[in-house]
């Protein structure tokens, strides 16, 4: 068994819950108060060691400032560009007291403060301040979602490292509370048809205006579900779904390959079977959509 930590709907979904939540609102608040960037980048969660990082956003009186998903301290963490800091504990309660409470942290400091109060990309969502039901959080379990998150960011970053085309950062997106790396060929893409439960088909469209190709890592959060990850393709080129991909099978339900995370663990080296798989998702999407390969892709640089 690798070292990656276990991770599991029965020991973990409550928790990653909380967190999938938590995130939200630290990624509504760069909507609400923070140009809007391509493919809406600038919106997401950048990955550090304790956990996930807004971007820093203008507070409007030449001050900055930054929110932290922080898994050590195991709160919601402030840094202003004043010097301030202070933080609001993640076990709140409930959603609502988390909700309530990061607001008033933010006012104390004449930050902004007011952002869309319902989740975005969640059936049947809850307003934040309307969801009181009681939620533990579990220390133990969101120190080993940092340690799994810990131990996969480094692999997207060498996943990411060989292409030479435009492609994102290593991010985390709080909609969906899924890890992602994306390349994109340059060409445009056919509109999105959009129809994605809680997003509006404006964001859908624009963040799909070009043809991409998507690795990431679903850790399922507010969805019970197992973790797994993925790899697609919009639009999904003829012939792909009937493909063979490294360690992968292509799931109808979710529209891409997928590799579940408890495989990955359970292998003697899982960071060469997640390179292996994405590495195949792709090459297989890139020759079916006649990507200019040769002009877009390239040897990874050493340190």
């Amino acid at each position: 068994m690798s070292g990656w930590p276990e991770l599991s709907i029965e020991q973990d979904h409550e928790n990653l819950a909380i967190l999938h939540l938590a995130a939200q609102m630290l990624g509504k608040i760069r909507v609400a108060h923070a140009p809007w960037m391509n493919h809406g980048w600038h919106v997401a969660l950048q990955p550090n060691a304790r956990g996930f990082s807004t971007l820093p956003t203008d507070a409007g009186d030449s001050r900055t400032f930054t929110l932290t998903l922080d898994l050590c301290r195991h709160a919601i963490v402030l840094w202003v560009s004043d010097g301030s800091r202070e933080e609001v504990p993640l076990n709140a309660g409930s959603i609502a007291a988390l909700h309530r409470r990061l607001i008033a942290m933010l006012d104390e400091h004449g930050l902004p403060s007011d952002f869309n109060g319902t989740p975005n990309e969640i059936e049947g969502a809850i307003p934040f301040a309307e969801d009181t039901a009681s939620r533990e959080y579990n220390r133990d379990s969101a120190s080993r979602i940092r340690e799994a998150f810990g131990a996969i960011v480094p692999v997207f970053g060498r996943f990411r490292a060989g292409f030479a085309g435009k492609a994102s950062p290593v991010q985390l997106w709080w909609g969906s509370f899924d890890l992602a790396a994306s390349r994109f060929s340059g060409r445009k893409a056919p509109q999105h048809p959009g129809g994605l439960p809680g997003l509006p088909d404006r964001i859908t469209r624009e963040a799909y205006s070009h043809e991409v190709s998507s690795a990431g890592f679903w850790a399922a959060g507010a969805t019970a579900a197992e973790p797994f990850f993925y790899s697609y393709f919009y639009p999904e080129p003829d012939g792909y779904r009937s493909t063979d991909v490294a360690h992968g099978h292509y799931d109808e339900t979710y529209g891409e390959f997928v590799l579940p995370y408890s495989d990955v663990r359970a292998s003697g080296d899982p960071a060469r079977m997640l390179i292996e798989f994405f590495q195949s998702a792709y090459d297989a999407g890139a020759d079916l959509a006649g990507w200019d390969r040769a002009a877009l892709e390239r040897e990874p640089v050493a340190p």
